[in-house]
């Protein structure tokens, strides 16, 4: 498998996390009583986190096998 296979597929499966998070965190939020636009935001607020999560541990990993 190439490289840029495995990275392809990597991206996806963690744009598909997050996309995850954001359904959870919307329907929780709905659930809870939120209107459309605070579920929205609760869901953007999700995936925005899960990707800088990703970002963060993709950069921190990168740091230790550069050595």
């Amino acid at each position: 498998m190439s490289l840029v296979a495995v990275i392809l597929l990597t991206s996806v499966l963690v744009v598909m996390a997050a996309l995850l998070a954001a359904a959870g965190a919307a329907k929780l939020a709905r659930l809870d009583g939120a209107t459309y636009p605070a579920a929205l935001r609760h869901a953007a607020t999700a995936f925005a986190a899960v990707l800088t999560l990703a970002a963060t541990m993709t950069a921190a990993l990168a740091a230790l096998c550069d050595r």
